[in-house]
């Protein structure tokens, strides 16, 4: 976030906050921009992501770096144990 804030020359947050509002007429508190620029959200509503990108003329991209999740989904564990399940043979009969 900062780089792409320093890349569009603002510096503040407090910069920042009057962007969204003249540019995206979005209004984020001092907290939250405060937060967003301390480290990367666990979660970002598509409605903020749109103001900032409209705010900072860039793309969604630019704002978030993909990183893969440590934790497995339920559902893949559960699909794994089932594609498991069906690798298994029953013995042929005697």
């Amino acid at each position: 976030m900062r780089r792409v804030m320093a890349d569009h020359g603002v510096w503040t947050g407090a910069e920042l906050a009057r962007l969204l509002e003249e540019r995206a007429g979005y209004r984020l508190t001092a907290a939250s921009i405060s937060e967003l620029l301390r480290r990367p959200p666990r979660q970002l509503k598509v409605e903020t992501l749109d103001a900032l990108c409209t705010a900072l003329e860039c793309t969604p991209a630019e704002l978030l770096v993909h990183t893969r999740s440590r934790r497995r989904a339920p559902a893949l564990r559960s699909q794994r144990a089932a594609s498991q399940l069906g690798k298994r043979r029953p013995a042929p009969p005697a």
